[in-house]
C-alpha cells in the first residue's frame, strides 16, 4: 500500500520539550501556593502518565494527606493545569525547545511530495500550537492536515484513540500512514492503531521497550547531524528521508502479507 501520511506525536518526538513541561509544571505549582516540586526523576516516573492534568492526578494519589485534602487539591488540578499551559507557552516562545534532527527536514519532504501530515499527541492543542509557531513561524499549524490532540479523544495514550481519530480526519486506513513517536505508552497507542511506527527516544524515555516498534533510529538524521552507523545502514543513508521510509513501509507490508497467506 503506498504512503500517503505522516502522523507526529509532539512532546518527546517534535521536539523535546519535556524539561520545559517540567519547569512549567513547578512554577504553576508555586504561583497556586502549593509546596510542590517535582524533580528530574520523579518527572520521569510520572510521564508513564500521559496527559498533563492526570500527572497531577497521580500525584495528588501518591502524596501522603487527608482524603479530604485529596478532594479538595483534585478540584484545584483543572486550575493548576490552566496555569502550567500558559506558563509553558510563554517559556515556548524563548526558543528553548528547538526541533529535533530531520524534523523540519522530513516535513518539507512531504510537503514537496504531496504526502500529507497530522498530529497526534495526548498533550493540549495550545501546547502544540506555541511550539509549532515557534519554530515553523506563524500560521505553522496550516502546514499540518489534522491536528488531533487530547481535547479530541476520549482516551489517552496508550489507548489508540488519538491516531484513530487523526487516520478518522485525514481518510486514510492504518496501511497508508506512518506514525512517529518517542515513549513507551505512545508506541502502544500507534501499533493498537495497526500503524507502522518510527520510535526517536528521547532522554526522558530512553532505556524504555521499544520491541512493538517497526524502527527505532536516535533521531531522523539531517546532513549536519547524520545517523549513526547501524542506524544509517538501516535507513539506507545518514538520514530517514522520505524515500527510504517507503522503502521500509512497503516492506513491512509485504511481510504482513506473506503472513496472513
Amino acid at each position: 500500500m503506498s504512503l500517503n501520511a505522516l502522523i507526529f506525536d509532539v512532546d518527546g518526538t517534535l521536539a523535546d520539550t519535556e524539561e520545559t513541561h517540567r519547569q512549567a509544571f513547578n512554577y504553576a505549582f508555586l504561583r497556586s501556593g502549593l509546596g510542590w516540586e517535582w524533580p528530574k526523576a520523579l518527572y520521569r516516573e510520572l510521564l508513564m502518565t500521559s496527559g498533563g492534568q492526570e500527572r497531577i492526578g497521580r500525584w495528588i494519589d501518591m502524596i501522603r494527606v487527608s482524603a479530604a485534602e485529596k478532594a479538595r487539591l483534585r478540584k484545584l488540578a483543572p486550575a493548576i493545569h490552566r496555569e502550567k499551559t500558559r506558563l509553558y507557552s510563554e517559556l515556548i516562545a524563548d526558543g528553548r525547545c528547538p526541533l529535533r534532527p530531520g524534523i523540519a527536514r522530513l516535513l518539507d519532504e512531504a510537503q514537496a511530495e504531496g504526502v500529507r501530515v497530522a498530529i497526534a499527541s495526548t498533550s493540549a492543542s495550545a501546547n502544540t500550537d506555541a511550539l509549532l509557531s515557534r519554530h515553523l513561524g506563524a500560521g505553522a499549524a496550516r502546514m499540518f492536515d489534522v491536528i488531533a490532540c487530547a481535547d479530541h479523544v476520549q482516551q489517552k495514550k496508550p489507548a489508540p484513540d488519538v491516531y484513530l481519530q487523526a487516520m478518522a480526519m485525514l481518510g486514510e486506513g492504518a496501511g497508508s500512514c506512518v506514525a512517529f513517536e518517542d515513549s513507551v505508552n505512545g508506541v502502544h497507542a500507534a501499533k493498537a492503531a495497526g500503524l507502522y511506527t518510527v520510535v526517536t527516544p528521547s532522554p526522558w524515555t530512553i532505556g524504555g521497550d521499544f520491541a512493538e516498534a517497526d524502527l527505532e533510529l536516535p533521531h531522523l538524521g539531517d546532513p549536519d547531524c547524520a545517523l549513526p552507523g547501524e542506524a544509517a545502514a538501516v535507513v539506507g543513508g545518514a538520514w530517514l528521508g522520505l524515500g527510504g521510509l517507503r522503502r521500509l513501509h512497503a516492506a513491512a507490508g509485504a511481510t504482513a502479507e506473506d503472513g496472513r497467506s
